[in-house]
């Protein structure tokens, strides 16, 4: 279960360093966030004329604005649907733009320096999903028998002894 705490101690350890404006919206994120998703970074822009955080996780990237007395909107585009992902860098600030398909998420006044870690954390993030390396989210699966296909991935060398202990532990919880 993520707590703001541990929310906060994520986004220290991937480095994110803006946060403008989004402080309702990063109390909100250990309530939306599922047990088992892994924050990958995180940063600001604008979206539909407010500041939204938007978050990069090893399932989905996720918008959030939460509004000044009441209200939270909430989008998200699951990793597997984003087609494509660019960015377009200005002096001091920057676009982000995510397309999914049927719809193209138009994200200004980013940080420039923030830009690329978040491209950068999502594309990661989809190369895993699609080798297979976030197997702990699947539902259908025992924790042994995931324990069981990562000494497999292990013994194929497709994953390092480090990764293997690291997703185990995690697995034993």
């Amino acid at each position: 279960m993520h707590t703001l705490k541990s929310v906060k101690e994520r986004f220290d350890e991937v480095g994110v360093t803006d946060k403008f404006g989004t402080k309702k919206e990063i109390k909100e994120l250990p309530n939306i966030l599922a047990d088992d998703e892994i924050i990958n970074y995180a940063t600001s822009g604008f979206l539909e004329g407010n500041t939204w955080l938007l978050v990069t996780t090893n399932k989905r990237v996720i918008f959030l604005d939460k509004g000044m007395l009441f209200g939270m909107k909430q989008k998200e585009i699951a990793l597997n649907k984003i087609n494509s992902i660019s960015q377009k860098r200005g002096l001091m600030m920057g676009e982000i733009h995510i397309w999914d398909g049927a719809d193209k998420f138009h994200i200004t006044h980013c940080k420039k320096e923030t830009i690329q870690p978040f491209i950068d954390a999502t594309n990661k993030a989809i190369e895993e999903l699609n080798n297979g390396s976030y197997i702990m989210g699947s539902s259908d699966k025992s924790n042994l028998s995931q324990i069981k296909e990562l000494k497999e991935l292990l013994d194929m060398g497709a994953i390092s002894e480090d990764e293997f202990n690291s997703q185990k532990e995690k697995l034993l919880g």
